[in-house]
Formats: C-alpha cells, sequence, structure tokens
C-alpha cells in the first residue's frame, strides 16, 4: 500500500511562495491520479489540487491562479508551487495516489506523512 510523504512546506511571510513534494516509493506516481490536501485547524480536510493520470490539473477555486501542480517523472514526484501565499493557506497538507481521476477530488488521507505549512500575516 502507499505511503505518500509530502515535504517542503515551512513557515513565510503572506506574499512568499513554497514548494511541496509528494513521493510514494514503489509507485510510479505518472501512473496515478495524484492530489493535495489540506485541513486547518478546526476546519474539515479540503481538496487543494490534483494532476489526473493523463496529466491533467484540477484547482480548487480558493488556490486557481497561484497554486500549480506538476509531475515531475525524472524525480518520481508531484510539485505543488504555491505563490502568492495568504495567512489562510495555513494547514496541514497532505497528498495521496488514486487509481482512478474521476475520484482525485475524495481521496482519503494516507498513510505517509504530510507537512505544515504556516503563513504569517
Amino acid at each position: 500500500q502507499a505511503q505518500p510523504v509530502a515535504s517542503g512546506g515551512g513557515r513565510v511571510q503572506a506574499g512568499g511562495f513554497l514548494r511541496l513534494s509528494c513521493s510514494a516509493a514503489g509507485h510510479t506516481l505518472t501512473s496515478y491520479a495524484v492530489a493535495w490536501f489540506r485541513q486547518a485547524p478546526g476546519k474539515e480536510r479540503e481538496f487543494v489540487a490534483g494532476i489526473t493520470r493523463r496529466g491533467i490539473a484540477v484547482y480548487a477555486d480558493s488556490v486557481k491562479g497561484r497554486f500549480t501542480i506538476s509531475s515531475d517523472a525524472a524525480e518520481n514526484t508531484v510539485v505543488l508551487l504555491m505563490v502568492s501565499l495568504k495567512p489562510e493557506d495555513t494547514a496541514y497538507y497532505d497528498c495521496n495516489i488514486g487509481s482512478s481521476d474521476h475520484s482525485i477530488r475524495q481521496l482519503p488521507r494516507g498513510d505517509g506523512q504530510g507537512t505544515q505549512v504556516t503563513v504569517s500575516s
């Protein structure tokens, strides 16, 4: 079973940027739908961005135009580039993989590790 690992989080000021990376040992990510999610304190986990097996990117409305998801086949990772960060982007970010593009927005939390993003005003 895949244990996706998210990395690259940190603390930045509003307007700054971070580059998150998702990897899953033993799994070729270009063969899966891969999605990023986040959960802020006191809120439900929400879909952020995903990339289908065909390489089509989908985004939550709240991050469109600021976040870019891409697949790095050479590194076997999926990258989430986040720019123009806002305090409301502060959350614990996790990624997961799935075999179906149709359920990319509903992928459950995986057994791997997420990463904390904190944006200060």
